[in-house]
């Protein structure tokens, strides 16, 4: 509606998987809807040029190079933004791994222990440090980056699809942990989006989109702003009476 206020306007906010695709367009998305924004990744290039244009429209930003796997290094950041900016509201815990589609019992240990170290551990990381902060503050609100993988099994994959589901189960127990002091969690489950990956993906291989596109009743991949949308939203006071859920953002994949 015109005239409206943004939705994140003066919130103080993190943005992990920053460097691209979905992360990169929630820096974008967080920082249109009023955030201040803390922006990281372990791609500092990207992050640095992110921050750069975001700070040319206005917005303020910063960026810090981060692997969430490190929880020192997540404890570092999360602290520097409170001694910054006074506080934390907002977290979008969006850094994550995927994995070729590879049959499982060729999936060798340093396989499943990086695709779960940074989808699981990394999120875990990113929660306990910001719901500390937030409990220091005036509660606050976190996504989490899950997957339609998260909520389905394909054929191949498991290390991912196990971490996906690992990242419901977690913002599940949060969610119901921290409500009492003003934390709210909840995920989102991302069907196909456009990203460099996809691209690369769909350049190697035209079926692959088609097919693709043809697992939703919508009939294509989402933008990445879409998704970011989601996480925006569920950031805000608008999503005050939501906590604990898993919201598919998938063209309506899922309701098949």
């Amino acid at each position: 509606m015109k005239g409206t206020a943004p939705i994140l306007e003066g919130k103080i906010a993190i943005v992990h998987g920053a460097s691209s695709g979905i992360g990169a367009a929630a820096g974008r998305v967080f920082a249109r809807h009023g955030a201040v924004v803390v922006l990281t990744a372990r791609r500092e290039d990207r992050l640095r040029e992110l921050a750069d244009e975001l700070r040319g429209t206005g917005a303020e930003v910063t960026h810090q190079v981060l692997d969430v796997r490190d929880g020192e290094a997540v404890r570092r950041v999360v602290e520097n933004t409170v001694e910054r900016h006074g506080r934390l509201d907002v977290a979008f815990n969006n850094a994550g791994v995927g994995l070729p589609r590879t049959p499982m019992h060729l999936i060798g240990d340093d396989v499943y222990e990086h695709v779960v170290g940074t989808n699981v551990t990394g999120v875990w990381n990113c929660m306990r440090h910001e719901i500390a902060a937030m409990l220091e503050g005036k509660g606050g609100a976190i996504v989490n980056t899950s997957s339609v993988g998260g909520l389905v099994a394909s054929g191949t994959g498991a290390p991912y699809i196990a971490s996906k589901h690992a990242v419901i189960g977690l913002t599940k127990a949060a969610a119901v942990e921290y409500a009492a002091q003003g934390i709210r969690v909840n995920a989102i489950a991302p069907g196909l989006t456009r990203s460099e990956m996809t691209a690369e993906w769909f350049a190697n291989s035209p079926e692959t989109e088609a097919r693709a596109h043809r697992s939703a009743p919508q009939k294509r991949a989402a933008e990445p702003e879409e998704v970011a949308e989601t996480a925006a939203w569920l950031c805000s006071d608008l999503a005050s009476f939501v906590t604990g859920v898993t919201v598919p953002v998938d063209g309506g994949r899922t309701a098949w």
